[in-house]
């Protein structure tokens, strides 16, 4: 009925109609049957389409009303109230839901002077019309409420709405700068790490110019540096091919990086920070790729740092680095149970989104999610020649 409103609203107009033919065949009017169809059909059909055209349909309802009045609302005619008259209820409660309060005012400003019109002339004014217009009154102060309390529901409903699409968009929003600002940095500090392979060439080149005639196994042992130099400097270029790098160089780090050998200092941190942290490492980490183990350290670095924040108190992290023979593998766990993933997601999630673009920038898999049996696991496979 939510999805198809004229459904439920043909159901009502259908009991309506039910009940009012079964009064009117029962009951012995003077009124011809034209008529009192007409009136029916007036106040009945209009209903079916009351959700669509509130304001228009409440107003066919309220002349179907007027016609009764004139027609055949006394009790000489025997038919003073039928139950077709609830329609006008039904209008009222959809004018103040469904188009506002000022229409409302209006809508029930008409009926009650019908409503007294009807009481004093063809009903006399007497005690059972002080009576009735009592008991409509209570019907049409109801209508109204119930009008209220659905208007200020579909309101909030409506402003609900309009505040998570808001709130998606600024979320979208937020993602995309933080990716931006994550690709910045990454190709600054990748910059930086070729610039200072190639400050080690000119420096070996220059040292083997001087050196190739007095000492050559000096000069030889130089040009194998520059060339074991430059083929790093060569894969590092080539990660850096695709990230999107700002032109604003303001803020850029010249102090030497980190890298995977520094992951006991790091460990040491955490550990100075209140969260117990077991370093296992494999392979000969010292020897790998400037950039490489840059990336290594900065995943473990923000995968520490949101265990810091989110595993809650008494949590401890297990880190694991290993290098097979064409890869490195990183995986961090914790066993907290602090704050719920559906909340920490919504917060944000850009430490997660740094971490994944740096993966993928060093031609690797991230993975993020929390564990089977309680905590968060985040692994990571990164090559050690991307493809």
């Amino acid at each position: 009925m939510r999805a198809h409103p004229v459904f439920g609203d043909s159901l009502m107009a259908g009991l309506l109609l039910v009940f009012d033919l079964g009064v009117l065949g029962a009951n012995q009017s003077t009124v011809p049957g034209s008529t009192l169809l007409f009136v029916g059909a007036m106040m009945i059909v209009p209903v079916v389409f009351r959700r669509k055209h509130p304001l228009g349909s409440s107003y066919v309802i309220l002349f179907g009303g007027a016609v009764q009045l004139l027609t055949h609302g006394d009790l000489q005619t025997g038919m003073p109230i039928r139950l077709a008259d609830f329609s006008l209820a039904i209008a009222l409660y959809t004018v103040v839901a469904y188009v506002g309060r000022r229409q409302g005012l209006l809508y029930s400003i008409w009926l009650a002077v019908g409503t007294f019109v009807w009481a004093l002339w063809p009903m006399g004014a007497g005690v059972e019309a002080a009576f009735i217009v009592f008991v409509i009154a209570v019907i049409f102060g109801f209508s109204w409420a119930m009008g209220e309390f659905v208007g200020a529901r579909r309101a909030y409903n409506r402003e609900l709405e309009q505040r998570l699409k808001l709130l998606e968009t600024e979320r979208d929003q937020q993602a995309r700068i933080a990716v931006g600002e994550e690709r910045s940095r990454i190709a600054r500090e990748l910059h930086d790490v070729v610039a200072h392979a190639v400050s080690v060439m000119v420096v070996q080149a220059d040292g083997a110019s001087y050196a190739i005639r007095t000492n050559p196994d000096l000069a030889e042992a130089a040009v194998r540096t520059i060339a074991d130099t430059g083929r790093q400097a060569l894969t590092e270029l080539r990660r850096l091919l695709g990230v999107l790098r700002s032109e604003d160089q303001s803020g850029t780090q010249w102090v030497p990086q980190p890298d995977a050998g520094d992951l006991h200092e790091l460990a040491e941190n955490c550990r100075a920070a209140g969260l117990p942290v077991r370093l296992e490492t494999a392979g000969e980490l010292s020897a790998l790729p400037a950039g490489l183990g840059l990336g290594v350290y900065r995943i473990v670095q923000e995968a520490l740092t949101n265990t810091l924040k989110h595993a809650g108190s008494g949590a401890t992290a297990t880190v694991r680095v290993t290098q097979a023979a064409d890869q490195v593998e990183v995986e961090v766990a914790d066993d907290g149970f602090g704050t719920p993933h559906d909340l920490v997601a919504v917060s944000g999630g850009n430490g997660l989104i740094g971490m994944r673009e740096r993966a993928g920038v060093l031609g690797g898999t991230l993975e993020a999610g929390p564990n089977p049996g309680g905590g968060w696991r985040v692994r990571a496979v990164l090559p050690l020649v991307p493809s």
